[in-house]
Protein backbone atom coordinates (compact mmCIF):
# COMPACT_ATOMS: atom_id res chain seq x y z
CA UNK A 1 0.00 0.00 0.00
CA UNK A 2 1.35 3.39 -0.80
CA UNK A 3 2.31 5.94 1.91
CA UNK A 4 -0.15 8.50 3.15
CA UNK A 5 0.65 11.97 2.89
CA UNK A 6 -1.27 15.42 3.61
CA UNK A 7 -3.94 15.62 1.84
CA UNK A 8 -6.31 18.80 0.06
CA UNK A 9 -9.68 18.42 -0.91
CA UNK A 10 -11.76 20.10 -3.25
CA UNK A 11 -14.24 22.65 -1.43
CA UNK A 12 -18.15 22.38 -1.65
CA UNK A 13 -19.59 25.21 -2.30
CA UNK A 14 -23.23 26.32 -0.54
CA UNK A 15 -24.94 29.19 -2.35
CA UNK A 16 -27.23 30.26 0.63
CA UNK A 17 -28.98 33.42 0.06
CA UNK A 18 -26.88 35.28 2.76
CA UNK A 19 -23.69 34.71 1.51
CA UNK A 20 -21.08 36.85 -0.61
CA UNK A 21 -17.71 37.17 -2.67
CA UNK A 22 -15.02 37.27 -0.20
CA UNK A 23 -14.90 33.40 -0.53
CA UNK A 24 -13.52 34.07 -3.97
CA UNK A 25 -11.88 37.71 -3.48
CA UNK A 26 -10.35 36.97 0.11
CA UNK A 27 -9.24 33.44 0.21
CA UNK A 28 -8.73 32.51 -3.68
CA UNK A 29 -11.17 30.16 -3.86
CA UNK A 30 -12.80 29.53 -7.03
CA UNK A 31 -16.32 28.76 -6.83
CA UNK A 32 -17.11 28.64 -10.53
CA UNK A 33 -20.69 30.02 -11.93
CA UNK A 34 -22.26 30.85 -8.31
CA UNK A 35 -23.12 34.51 -7.87
CA UNK A 36 -23.11 34.27 -3.94
CA UNK A 37 -20.97 31.80 -2.08
CA UNK A 38 -22.00 31.81 1.54
CA UNK A 39 -19.70 28.84 2.50
CA UNK A 40 -16.72 26.29 1.50
CA UNK A 41 -16.91 23.24 3.23
CA UNK A 42 -13.12 22.24 3.68
CA UNK A 43 -13.37 18.85 4.96
CA UNK A 44 -16.48 17.35 5.08
CA UNK A 45 -18.26 13.86 5.84
CA UNK A 46 -21.89 14.87 5.89
CA UNK A 47 -24.25 12.67 3.88
CA UNK A 48 -24.34 13.66 0.31
CA UNK A 49 -21.39 16.21 0.99
CA UNK A 50 -18.53 14.13 1.17
CA UNK A 51 -15.15 15.46 0.08
CA UNK A 52 -13.03 14.38 -2.53
CA UNK A 53 -8.97 14.30 -2.32
CA UNK A 54 -7.85 16.97 -4.92
CA UNK A 55 -4.04 16.17 -4.42
CA UNK A 56 -1.84 13.16 -4.69
CA UNK A 57 -2.38 9.45 -5.69
CA UNK A 58 -5.18 9.48 -4.06
CA UNK A 59 -6.75 12.22 -5.53
CA UNK A 60 -10.39 11.67 -6.67
CA UNK A 61 -11.13 8.97 -3.69
CA UNK A 62 -13.84 10.18 -0.92
CA UNK A 63 -12.49 10.57 2.77
CA UNK A 64 -14.83 7.66 3.12
CA UNK A 65 -13.32 5.57 0.91
CA UNK A 66 -9.80 6.86 2.59
CA UNK A 67 -11.14 6.11 6.48
CA UNK A 68 -12.34 2.08 5.27
CA UNK A 69 -8.38 1.36 3.25
CA UNK A 70 -6.23 3.40 6.14
CA UNK A 71 -8.49 3.43 9.22
CA UNK A 72 -6.48 4.66 11.98
CA UNK A 73 -3.46 5.40 10.09
CA UNK A 74 -5.18 8.08 8.86
CA UNK A 75 -7.12 9.48 11.68
CA UNK A 76 -5.67 7.56 14.59
CA UNK A 77 -6.09 4.40 16.21
CA UNK A 78 -8.78 5.57 19.28
CA UNK A 79 -10.77 7.79 16.63
CA UNK A 80 -10.99 4.69 14.78
CA UNK A 81 -12.22 2.60 17.47
CA UNK A 82 -14.64 5.63 18.52
CA UNK A 83 -16.03 6.26 15.15
CA UNK A 84 -15.51 3.84 12.69
CA UNK A 85 -15.70 5.27 9.06
CA UNK A 86 -17.58 8.62 10.11
CA UNK A 87 -14.87 11.50 9.87
CA UNK A 88 -16.20 13.46 13.51
CA UNK A 89 -15.18 16.78 12.22
CA UNK A 90 -16.47 19.68 9.37
CA UNK A 91 -14.16 21.91 8.52
CA UNK A 92 -15.95 25.38 6.79
CA UNK A 93 -15.06 28.88 5.56
CA UNK A 94 -17.92 31.11 6.03
CA UNK A 95 -18.92 34.63 4.47
CA UNK A 96 -21.37 36.61 5.90
CA UNK A 97 -22.26 39.13 3.26
CA UNK A 98 -25.93 39.01 5.24
CA UNK A 99 -27.09 37.89 8.46
CA UNK A 100 -27.95 34.34 8.59
CA UNK A 101 -30.84 33.09 10.38
CA UNK A 102 -31.05 33.00 14.55
CA UNK A 103 -30.34 29.32 15.00
CA UNK A 104 -29.87 26.43 17.55
CA UNK A 105 -28.17 23.26 17.64
CA UNK A 106 -29.19 19.87 19.77
CA UNK A 107 -26.66 17.83 21.47
CA UNK A 108 -25.74 14.73 21.07
CA UNK A 109 -28.60 12.99 23.33
CA UNK A 110 -31.29 14.74 21.75
CA UNK A 111 -29.50 14.84 18.03
CA UNK A 112 -29.44 10.73 18.66
CA UNK A 113 -33.13 10.28 19.74
CA UNK A 114 -34.77 12.41 17.31
CA UNK A 115 -32.45 12.36 14.16
CA UNK A 116 -30.38 9.16 14.91
CA UNK A 117 -27.12 11.50 14.38
CA UNK A 118 -24.46 13.39 16.09
CA UNK A 119 -25.23 16.98 17.97
CA UNK A 120 -23.26 20.33 16.79
CA UNK A 121 -20.90 21.64 18.98
CA UNK A 122 -19.00 24.51 16.99
CA UNK A 123 -16.53 26.89 17.55
CA UNK A 124 -15.39 30.19 15.44
CA UNK A 125 -12.35 32.12 14.10
CA UNK A 126 -13.07 35.38 12.52
CA UNK A 127 -10.85 36.11 9.75
CA UNK A 128 -12.14 39.20 8.78
CA UNK A 129 -14.74 41.76 10.39
CA UNK A 130 -16.13 44.89 8.66
CA UNK A 131 -16.39 47.52 10.73
CA UNK A 132 -19.55 47.51 13.53
CA UNK A 133 -20.08 43.87 12.41
CA UNK A 134 -21.73 42.05 15.14
CA UNK A 135 -22.85 38.37 16.14
CA UNK A 136 -25.17 36.90 18.52
CA UNK A 137 -24.81 34.46 21.05
CA UNK A 138 -26.51 33.25 23.63
CA UNK A 139 -29.22 35.65 25.91
CA UNK A 140 -28.54 38.84 27.44
CA UNK A 141 -30.04 37.55 30.55
CA UNK A 142 -31.38 34.54 32.02
CA UNK A 143 -34.82 33.43 30.19
CA UNK A 144 -37.32 30.87 31.34
CA UNK A 145 -38.73 28.82 28.21
CA UNK A 146 -42.49 30.49 28.94
CA UNK A 147 -40.28 33.49 28.71
CA UNK A 148 -38.80 32.86 25.81
CA UNK A 149 -41.57 32.07 23.55
CA UNK A 150 -43.80 34.87 24.60
CA UNK A 151 -40.90 37.09 23.24
CA UNK A 152 -40.55 34.90 20.45
CA UNK A 153 -44.37 34.65 19.58
CA UNK A 154 -44.46 39.00 19.99
CA UNK A 155 -41.85 38.75 17.30
CA UNK A 156 -39.80 40.13 19.75
CA UNK A 157 -36.71 37.34 20.00
CA UNK A 158 -33.84 39.65 19.09
CA UNK A 159 -34.60 41.70 21.96
CA UNK A 160 -33.42 39.11 24.56
CA UNK A 161 -30.28 38.31 22.38
CA UNK A 162 -26.58 38.90 23.40
CA UNK A 163 -25.12 41.02 20.47
CA UNK A 164 -21.06 40.92 20.70
CA UNK A 165 -18.89 43.33 18.75
CA UNK A 166 -16.95 41.51 16.15
CA UNK A 167 -12.88 42.09 15.77
CA UNK A 168 -10.05 39.88 13.50
CA UNK A 169 -9.04 37.21 14.68
CA UNK A 170 -12.13 36.77 17.51
CA UNK A 171 -13.29 33.34 18.84
CA UNK A 172 -16.49 32.38 19.77
CA UNK A 173 -17.15 28.84 21.43
CA UNK A 174 -20.54 27.73 20.40
CA UNK A 175 -22.23 24.41 22.37
CA UNK A 176 -24.63 22.75 21.44
CA UNK A 177 -27.74 24.78 22.96
CA UNK A 178 -26.81 27.89 22.52
CA UNK A 179 -29.15 29.85 20.46
CA UNK A 180 -26.93 31.87 18.01
CA UNK A 181 -26.32 34.10 13.92
CA UNK A 182 -23.62 35.88 12.51
CA UNK A 183 -23.95 39.14 11.63
CA UNK A 184 -23.24 40.70 7.60
CA UNK A 185 -19.73 41.76 7.32
CA UNK A 186 -17.74 38.57 8.62
CA UNK A 187 -15.48 35.64 7.12
CA UNK A 188 -14.65 33.08 9.59
CA UNK A 189 -13.50 29.60 9.92
CA UNK A 190 -15.85 27.53 11.98
CA UNK A 191 -15.16 24.12 13.31
CA UNK A 192 -17.82 21.67 14.36
CA UNK A 193 -18.74 18.27 15.28
CA UNK A 194 -19.86 16.15 11.77
CA UNK A 195 -23.71 16.82 11.87
CA UNK A 196 -25.94 19.13 9.24
CA UNK A 197 -28.73 19.12 12.02
CA UNK A 198 -29.74 22.84 12.65
CA UNK A 199 -32.96 24.07 13.72
CA UNK A 200 -33.73 27.33 12.32
CA UNK A 201 -35.75 29.95 14.95
CA UNK A 202 -35.79 33.16 13.15
CA UNK A 203 -34.96 34.02 9.76
CA UNK A 204 -35.74 38.20 9.78
CA UNK A 205 -38.88 37.77 7.79
CA UNK A 206 -36.85 37.00 4.71
CA UNK A 207 -38.19 35.47 1.38
CA UNK A 208 -36.36 33.89 -1.39
CA UNK A 209 -36.76 34.96 -5.39
CA UNK A 210 -40.34 33.07 -5.32
CA UNK A 211 -41.54 34.96 -2.04
CA UNK A 212 -41.12 31.81 -0.05
CA UNK A 213 -39.36 31.71 3.44
CA UNK A 214 -37.12 29.14 5.12
CA UNK A 215 -38.54 26.45 6.85
CA UNK A 216 -38.32 26.66 10.66
CA UNK A 217 -38.21 24.68 13.28
CA UNK A 218 -39.85 26.31 15.94
CA UNK A 219 -41.09 22.97 18.28
CA UNK A 220 -38.00 21.16 17.49
CA UNK A 221 -35.68 24.07 19.06
CA UNK A 222 -37.57 24.78 22.30
CA UNK A 223 -36.20 21.90 24.06
CA UNK A 224 -33.10 22.46 22.36
CA UNK A 225 -32.04 25.53 23.89
CA UNK A 226 -29.54 26.37 26.86
CA UNK A 227 -31.66 29.26 28.66
CA UNK A 228 -28.61 29.79 31.05
CA UNK A 229 -27.01 33.26 30.74
CA UNK A 230 -23.28 33.55 30.90
CA UNK A 231 -21.00 36.52 31.80
CA UNK A 232 -18.39 35.26 28.71
CA UNK A 233 -19.39 34.45 25.06
CA UNK A 234 -16.47 35.44 23.69
CA UNK A 235 -13.07 33.39 24.06
CA UNK A 236 -10.67 35.34 25.52
CA UNK A 237 -6.70 34.35 24.69
CA UNK A 238 -3.70 35.87 24.05
CA UNK A 239 -1.30 34.45 21.49
CA UNK A 240 2.60 34.42 22.06
CA UNK A 241 4.12 34.12 18.12
CA UNK A 242 6.18 30.96 17.30
CA UNK A 243 4.08 29.13 19.34
CA UNK A 244 0.48 27.31 19.30
CA UNK A 245 -1.91 29.08 21.68
CA UNK A 246 -5.08 27.21 23.08
CA UNK A 247 -8.22 28.57 21.39
CA UNK A 248 -10.71 25.78 22.21
CA UNK A 249 -10.34 22.65 23.92
CA UNK A 250 -13.67 20.59 24.05
CA UNK A 251 -14.57 16.87 23.94
CA UNK A 252 -15.57 17.23 20.23
CA UNK A 253 -12.08 19.37 19.22
CA UNK A 254 -9.14 20.73 19.98
CA UNK A 255 -8.50 24.03 18.23
CA UNK A 256 -5.10 25.88 18.75
CA UNK A 257 -3.91 28.94 16.94
CA UNK A 258 -0.11 29.30 15.64
CA UNK A 259 1.24 32.39 14.17
CA UNK A 260 4.63 32.24 13.00
CA UNK A 261 7.45 33.56 11.55
CA UNK A 262 10.25 30.64 11.58
CA UNK A 263 11.00 27.45 11.08
CA UNK A 264 8.55 25.09 13.35
CA UNK A 265 9.23 21.30 14.10
CA UNK A 266 5.86 19.28 14.70
CA UNK A 267 6.29 16.15 16.81
CA UNK A 268 2.80 14.12 17.05
CA UNK A 269 3.93 10.63 17.81
CA UNK A 270 1.87 10.81 21.31
CA UNK A 271 -1.28 12.11 19.84
CA UNK A 272 -3.13 9.20 17.76
CA UNK A 273 -4.83 11.23 15.97
CA UNK A 274 -5.42 13.90 12.81
CA UNK A 275 -4.36 16.76 12.36
CA UNK A 276 -5.86 19.33 10.06
CA UNK A 277 -4.18 23.00 9.17
CA UNK A 278 -6.18 26.15 8.03
CA UNK A 279 -4.24 28.27 6.86
CA UNK A 280 -5.96 31.94 7.64
CA UNK A 281 -3.27 34.31 6.89
CA UNK A 282 0.01 34.27 4.91
CA UNK A 283 0.76 30.98 3.29
CA UNK A 284 3.93 28.02 4.24
CA UNK A 285 5.36 24.72 2.78
CA UNK A 286 4.75 21.74 4.77
CA UNK A 287 7.39 19.23 4.99
CA UNK A 288 6.90 15.65 5.63
CA UNK A 289 8.91 12.41 5.65
CA UNK A 290 8.59 11.80 1.54
CA UNK A 291 8.11 15.26 0.37
CA UNK A 292 7.12 18.81 0.59
CA UNK A 293 3.66 20.66 0.03
CA UNK A 294 2.89 24.65 -0.40
CA UNK A 295 0.14 25.84 1.97
CA UNK A 296 -1.55 29.22 1.19
CA UNK A 297 -4.39 31.43 2.87
CA UNK A 298 -7.61 29.85 2.47
CA UNK A 299 -6.20 26.45 2.11
CA UNK A 300 -6.69 23.14 4.51
CA UNK A 301 -4.56 20.16 4.97
CA UNK A 302 -5.26 17.44 6.52
CA UNK A 303 -1.98 15.62 8.03
CA UNK A 304 -2.96 11.71 8.75
CA UNK A 305 -1.66 10.43 12.00
CA UNK A 306 0.46 8.14 10.14
CA UNK A 307 2.60 10.64 9.91
CA UNK A 308 4.19 11.59 13.12
CA UNK A 309 6.05 14.61 12.52
CA UNK A 310 6.52 17.64 10.23
CA UNK A 311 7.47 20.85 9.69
CA UNK A 312 6.21 24.25 8.79
CA UNK A 313 8.28 27.05 6.81
CA UNK A 314 6.55 30.27 6.45
CA UNK A 315 6.97 32.80 4.18
CA UNK A 316 7.14 35.96 6.10
CA UNK A 317 4.59 35.56 8.50
CA UNK A 318 1.93 32.85 8.43
CA UNK A 319 -1.02 31.94 10.54
CA UNK A 320 -2.61 28.31 10.97
CA UNK A 321 -5.09 26.87 13.01
CA UNK A 322 -4.31 23.51 14.21
CA UNK A 323 -7.36 21.05 14.84
CA UNK A 324 -7.34 17.58 16.32
CA UNK A 325 -8.79 14.79 18.73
Amino acid sequence: MNKLYPLKFNPIFKDYIWGGDKLEKVLGKKPGNLEVVAESWEISAVKDNISVVANGFLAGNSLQELIEVYMGDLVGDRIYEQFGLEFPVLIKFIDAHEKLSIQVHPDDTLAAKRHNDYGKTEMWYVLQAEKGASLISGFNREVSKEEYLAYFNNKQLPDILNYEKVNDGDVFFIPAGRIHAIGPGILLAEIQQTSDTTYRIYDWERTDKNGKGRELHTELAVDAIDYKYYKEYKTNYHATDNSDTELIHCKHFNTDLLKFNKVIDKDYAKLDSFVIFMCVEGSFTLNYDSGKMSVRKGETVLVPAVLESCQLVPDETCTILEIYL
